[in-house]
């Protein structure tokens, strides 16, 4: 008679996931090897993948850029939410217009004498009211309409960072020349014409056929100086700005993309600032005989 030794018991440990110790599990990332709970798993495209290797993984991805730096754009948030700004700034100047200009609009006298450099962004987003006549209307429909034809364009080949600043800078620009050159204004018209500048800069440097830019900005520059309350500084100073922050963003060396951008607009921002803070408002001087 034969008999079998008894059977040893098994030792084997059950494996526990890796940041769960007290969860029994026999599924494995498929990148590092350790056990993971059904928590830890990640999809991946073979089996499932545990929170650091994908963490580590992400960070080899390239992201997808703009045409000139910074993320992608799928949806043109800023142009969008720039839009909003000037519509809701124009409703509340028609229920108190007197109050909203009084205190808002680009006065160069009160930013020389008076220290509201709010001024200078504020009236960039203020239009003609409905009291003014019936151009008022069509002086924030056409900025409006501009602003939603070219600017989703310029948003998606800069990058929405980039082309907030080419906006604001474009705007500030406006009102720097309605400063040393004019006395009040209000309308974006400025940022409008920075917009252009910079999209006949872009369509430069990509290779394309500019002549209907050149035709948009010369059509705009008669209107400017035929029909009559139409600020010439703020488009000059808007359109001058916003060629030179679009030949910023466009012809920054790939290699040092972002700091020469960056830079760029840092250095227009002083010059701009530079210039009210230094200059005297010559228009407004001249026109009403004060000197400080």
């Amino acid at each position: 008679m034969t008999t079998q030794p008894p059977s040893e018991p098994d030792t084997t440990a059950v494996p526990t996931c890796y940041r769960h110790p007290g969860r029994e599990t026999y599924v494995r990332c498929q990148r590092c090897e350790r056990p993971i709970c059904p928590d830890c798993m990640r999809d991946a495209s073979v089996g499932f993948q545990c929170p650091e290797c994908v963490a580590q993984g992400n960070k080899t991805v390239r992201q997808a850029q703009s045409t000139f730096g910074g993320r992608a754009v799928t949806a043109p948030r800023v142009t969008w939410a720039l839009l909003i700004v000037n519509i809701l700034a124009y409703a509340v100047e028609t229920l108190s217009p007197a109050w909203v200009l009084n205190y808002f609009s680009m006065s160069s006298g009160d930013v020389a004498y008076r220290g509201e450099w709010w001024r200078l962004i504020s009236g960039a987003f203020l239009h003609m009211p409905l009291s003014s006549g019936s151009f008022a209307l069509t002086h924030i429909l056409f900025n409006m309409w501009a602003l939603y034809a070219i600017g989703p364009e310029l948003e998606r080949r800069l990058g929405s960072l980039r082309f907030l600043a080419l906006y604001l800078l474009s705007a500030l620009g406006g009102s720097v020349a309605i400063y040393l050159f004019g006395t009040v204004a209000v309308g974006a018209s400025g940022a409008i014409y920075g917009m252009f500048g910079a999209l006949f800069v872009v369509s430069k440097k990509l290779g394309y056929d500019a002549r209907g830019v050149l035709w948009l900005i010369g059509i705009n520059a008669v209107i400017t100086f035929i029909i009559p309350n139409i600020s010439w500084q703020g488009h000059l100073g808007g359109l001058i700005t916003g060629a030179i922050v679009g030949g910023i963003l466009a012809y920054a060396p790939p290699k040092s993309r972002n700091a020469v951008q960056w830079g760029g607009c840092v250095a227009v921002l002083v010059v701009l600032v530079a210039m009210v803070a230094l200059l005297p408002p010559y228009a407004f001087q001249a026109e009403f005989g004060f000197f400080g």
